[in-house]
């Protein structure tokens, strides 16, 4: 449990804000889980690239993994190996980089159902890999969790979490703690019945399964440690008798195919013992097939990772009328907000607010836009609803509503990872400037068929770009800087202690760019869109490199029209509100490592 342990170190040291220690510092050169700590921070001590000599960096290393897809997620670096998941069939890449050329130490091919790319909602795509213990563990499309020894490369042990009948499919990275797997399913457009999983890790037997939606029962909310802040718990005075908030919220047996999918980033505080994810959209599109507030979809929810026990609850957009999901990181800092020490998380939503949120409680501290917003507003904080411009209610008896913002990909994507400096104190953020036209339709809903009834077409939000990154200030809730992109931005993001932070472009840059001032200090060009999130490491010889994924997909497979040259059948007409897209990048799966 070594890698767990310093894990949780680190982790405990930048939630706290304390500086850290030498032995910590020299951990900080490997990549062990996808957000780089427990807290979610995509944040790198290492700091000997820095605004100075980052324009020196060049490539000394790529690599070809064989499939053209979109590559979300990013690589691990442990014991000076590198570990790469493709996606479907989802191979299991180990390099040494303790050799000249990074040669292949293993390669582990699963044995994966090739009916779940029917299935999977956007693109076959798969969001990384954690390690501990000895094992590199991920989700399979078709519905497994695997563990394979990180030094042989041989299986450990493979369990199935979801039932592709259902339309689950299992494309996010799964997140440990101590001897817990944390799984969950995408499926959202089905009308599934979300749930969490924790597996054991050294068996992945499952140990217990909690539901988003349903009753106390199901959704492991137990009386008298079941306090969302507002909903009668928390300041507010106690639950006042108040229970099935997860039953009551839906009409009749909607709870049962509602969607409410895990598909996103957990993040986890070793003082609170508490692990913190997102929920994604209700099923179905159509609001009116589901009145009530429809809880816990799109919300975070904060459980203890023993048994599951839900503690609290907050839901983003309650009776959720726009695919706005919540599936985004929960990143967890300590900030000064009206004076006083907070311990919060902080998430930025596909509704397009920042929230700041205490999260011992559930208590919002901040709500602000940072991207186009016309659906609501403002958040009242004293409710902590959203408040909605009514015209902008969806439904089928509505008819086509227009010029909503931001459209159903979101301000920011939850495929998108921010990350955050405690040098600087700001977060980096990948958004979408995206409005959309929404016209719901009464569906009806079959076992593992779409359950959505809904047509969205897209439009450029104001201001003559599609997306922007950001650095956001999660105390005051503004902007700091942003640079202006003409495609939306889906990668993720690395903040480092030189001061530096990257991320990448659907046209196929890979960008360095001044974490205080946001200028571009260096970009490269990789050859396919980045939709992965980059990784910094310390190479055997004491370096400093950078890697990422360069390979469009996600949503954007679907939407860049011809970027597929391998099947001639294959020639799809570019979205209107993007037309050259395809004039700067093909479909890709490259492996970019950098360095000065």
């Amino acid at each position: 449990m070594r890698a767990v342990a310093i894990a949780m170190v680190v982790a405990s040291s930048l939630v706290a804000g304390a500086q850290p220690a030498r032995d910590e510092e020299r951990t900080d050169g490997q990549w062990t889980m996808p957000g780089k700590d427990y807290a979610a921070t995509r944040y790198s001590r290492l700091s000997s690239i820095t605004a100075g000599n980052v324009a020196q960096l060049h490539p000394v290393w790529s690599f070809s993994t064989g499939v053209l897809g979109g590559h979300e997620g990013q690589p691990l670096v442990v014991n000076n190996t590198m570990y790469v998941v493709t996606p479907f069939p989802n191979v299991l890449y180990a390099f040494d980089l303790t050799q000249e050329g990074y040669p292949l130490k293993w390669k582990y091919r699963p044995d994966v159902n090739p009916a779940a790319v029917g299935i999977a909602c956007c693109d076959a795509i798969n969001r990384g890999a954690f390690y501990a213990d000895g094992k590199i563990v991920y989700n399979l499309l078709d519905g497994h969790t695997v563990a394979i020894d990180a030094a042989s490369g041989k299986e450990i042990w493979k369990t199935q979490i979801a039932d592709l009948s259902q339309g689950e499919t299992t494309p996010m990275a799964p997140f440990i703690v101590g001897d817990r797997v944390f799984v969950g399913p995408s499926g959202g457009e089905f009308g599934i019945h979300g749930w969490l999983k924790a597996l054991d890790l050294a068996t992945g037997r499952i140990v217990w399964t909690a539901f988003n939606e349903g009753p106390d029962s199901e959704v492991l909310a137990r009386p008298g440690t079941f306090k969302p802040f507002y909903e009668g718990g928390g300041a507010r005075g106690g639950r006042g008798g108040r229970t099935d908030l997860a039953l009551t919220s839906w009409p009749a047996d909607a709870w049962k195919r509602a969607g409410v999918p895990v598909w996103g980033w957990l993040s986890y505080d070793p003082a609170l013992d508490l692990l913190y994810f997102g929920t994604g959209n209700a099923a179905p599109y159509n609001p009116e097939q589901r009145p009530g507030d429809n809880k816990w979809a799109s919300s975070v929810l904060a459980r203890r990772p023993k048994d599951g026990t839900l503690v609290w609850a907050y839901q983003f957009t309650p009776h959720e009328s726009w695919d706005f999901d919540a599936n985004a990181e929960m990143i967890l800092v300590d900030l000064t907000i009206g004076g006083r020490r907070r311990h919060v998380l902080v998430h930025f939503d596909k509704n397009g607010f920042a929230y700041t949120i205490d999260r011992a409680s559930g208590e919002v501290l901040v709500a602000e836009p940072f991207t186009s917003l016309t659906w609501a507003t403002r958040v009242d904080r004293a409710t902590g609803r959203p408040v909605i411009d009514s015209t902008k209610l969806t439904g089928a008896s509505r008819g086509n509503i227009r010029y909503i913002c931001p459209s159903l990909e979101g301000g920011k994507s939850p495929a998108s990872p921010a990350s955050y400096s405690p040098r600087t104190g700001l977060f980096y953020v990948s958004t979408v400037n995206l409005c959309m036209n929404y016209e719901a339709a009464r569906v009806t809903h079959i076992r593992g068929t779409p359950f959505i009834g809904a047509n969205t077409p897209y439009q450029p939000g104001p201001g003559g770009y599609l997306g922007s990154f950001i650095a956001w200030d999660a105390v005051t809730g503004r902007k700091v800087w942003a640079v202006p992109e003409p495609y939306p931005v889906w990668s993720g993001s690395v903040a480092t202690a030189g001061d530096v932070v990257f991320y990448g472009t659907l046209d196929g840059w890979f960008k360095a760019v001044d974490a205080r001032s946001g200028t571009v200090l260096w970009k490269f060009k990789v050859g396919s869109g980045v939709v992965g999130a980059p990784i910094t490491y310390t190479g055997p010889d004491g370096k400093q490199y950078v890697a990422v994924y360069a390979g469009i997909g996600g949503d954007w497979f679907l939407l860049s029209g011809d970027v597929r040259s391998d099947d001639p059948a294959d020639v799809r007409p570019p979205a209107d509100f993007a037309p050259e897209l395809a004039r700067h990048t093909s479909q890709g799966g490259i492996v970019w490592v950098f360095a000065r």
